[in-house]
């Protein structure tokens, strides 16, 4: 058998959605869109204490335009090319 190394702190659905001041239902969301790593324990979640700070990390890094993202009119590019919306 062997020994694998388990050191992640895992997270009850209730104990996420306190340390992050959201509803429970908010955290399920997140769980099923994949935002936020979990996994299913009998019909519970457990979510590892590690993929709570990546999703906070990830959501509080500043956003970077792609190149070319020019909205500066908050049109999109296709709205630009429309000629009858001018």
């Amino acid at each position: 058998m062997s020994s694998a190394n388990f050191s992640s702190h895992f997270l009850t659905i209730a104990e996420v959605a306190a340390a992050m001041r959201v509803s429970k239902m908010t955290v399920y969301r997140l769980v099923k869109s994949h935002a936020i790593a979990a996994v299913r324990v009998g019909r519970s979640f457990r979510v590892p204490e590690e993929a709570v700070n990546d999703y906070i990390r990830r959501a509080t890094e500043p956003a970077t335009p792609a190149q070319g993202d020019d909205k500066k009119d908050g049109r999109t590019d296709a709205q630009k090319d429309d000629k009858t919306t001018d």
